[in-house]
């Protein structure tokens, strides 16, 4: 059995404790909430969009430290991406979470390493892909 330790990464809960665009987004233009019914998990992300790139964005998460974790990272990396690469970053953790566990780590993730545990943990892999998901959702 897998140390479930190893879901609290020191970034999971930095992202947790400290979470980066927290709160409301006033002039949101794209907006969605999804949610984990087998845990209660509930993460919407705001974005604003202008000329094709994401210039504003933020979440409310009620959850685990790894869905609210995911929000914090998912809004960090959109500001001044391309909703484009946001769908692509999307697929990228849904990939990275589902993989086996001792499957090889796609190079250039940064700190969304820290989801690697996660892979251990069926269960949770939805908790790390919300914010994730809710993105994707918005920028449909």
């Amino acid at each position: 059995m897998t140390d479930p330790r190893a879901l609290y990464h020191a970034t999971i809960v930095k992202h947790d404790r400290e979470p980066l665009h927290e709160g409301p987004l006033a002039n949101a233009t794209h907006v969605a909430t999804v949610d984990n019914p087998l845990c209660g998990d509930v993460v919407t992300i705001r974005v604003v969009v202008e000329d094709g790139v994401i210039i504003d964005a933020a979440f409310e998460a009620r959850g685990c430290s790894l869905a609210r974790a995911g929000a914090s990272m998912v809004t960090s990396r959109a500001i001044g991406n391309t909703p484009r690469a946001m769908h692509e970053l999307a697929a990228t953790v849904e990939q990275l979470v589902a993989a086996a566990p001792d499957a090889p780590v796609p190079p250039d993730l940064g700190e969304l390493e820290a989801f690697v545990p996660v892979r251990a943990f069926k269960s949770r892999r939805s908790c790390a892909c919300l914010g994730f998901r809710a993105i994707d959702a918005a920028l449909r």
